[in-house]
């Protein structure tokens, strides 16, 4: 499988954004061009990696919904303590009107999500297979990229892989302004280039360099076993491996 063909576009035009968190670059594009595509995003999932999105996406000013595996009022104390400006709500109330859904359960939970609700949505698959944890999910067994079963089951989502390559610790400190010498980059693949663009925008503002990684058939690259996963790249380091590596075999 290669990843060898360059991008059909580049997050170039996203290198400043007047509701980042962090200090831009002097040389802004102007401030219509700088508002902000994506204003809520629903997370379905609300352990150490829903939650520390949540952290880093209300920080950007986003609105952010968390959905849990029961009702609302479960999570509502964890989202206030661990996520504060987040709010918990019920998964069909939390997608009515988001912008980006984003999918941080287990991946042997994907079923409890109601795949019909998220019909139509930018979908941001952030799940990996852990065989220890998650069983064995004979869907999912043997694939060099688990996000194309994924997208098969949300028929009518736009799929998109990013932010399963980093720990949910670095979430929170990872970030930093543009230019920074120490910025590192997260990559983003999907198959289609508005889903993709939308969650480039968002890895951008949250405090990472956003790298196109191809389309979802490459988004092996970024899973376990894959030459990118848990590894703090900077963009040119995680373009050389977009460029050049071939996501391992499962």
């Amino acid at each position: 499988m290669s990843t060898n063909a360059r991008p059909p576009y580049s997050p170039a035009r996203l290198s400043s954004s007047r509701i980042s968190p962090w200090p831009l670059s002097e040389d802004s594009a102007s401030s219509q061009e700088n508002e902000p595509t994506v204003r809520t995003v629903a997370i379905f999932g609300a352990g150490r990696v829903g939650t520390a999105l949540a952290r880093v996406l209300v920080a950007a000013q986003y609105d952010v919904r968390v959905v849990g595996s029961g009702p609302a009022s479960a999570i509502e104390l964890i989202v206030s303590v661990l996520a504060p400006g987040a709010v918990a709500l019920d998964a069909a109330a939390a997608v009515d009107g988001a912008d980006i859904v984003i999918l941080a359960v287990p991946l042997h939970k994907i079923d409890s999500v109601e795949f019909a609700l998220l019909r139509g949505k930018v979908v941001v698959d952030v799940m990996n297979y852990w065989e220890p944890i998650d069983g064995s999910l004979p869907d999912f067994a043997g694939v060099q990229a688990t996000s194309p079963v994924v997208s098969e089951m949300l028929a009518g989502a736009r799929v998109v892989k990013a932010f399963n390559h980093i720990g949910y610790h670095d979430i929170d400190t990872d970030g930093r302004e543009v230019g920074h010498p120490e910025r590192r980059a997260l990559a983003v693949a999907g198959d289609n280039e508005e889903a993709v663009a939308l969650v480039l925008e968002m890895v951008h503002r949250v405090g990472f360099d956003a790298v196109y990684a191809g389309g979802l058939a490459q988004s092996g690259l970024l899973e376990a076993g894959g030459p990118v996963f848990g590894v703090r790249l900077d963009r040119a380091g995680l373009e050389h491996h977009v460029n050049q590596d071939v996501p391992a075999s499962r």
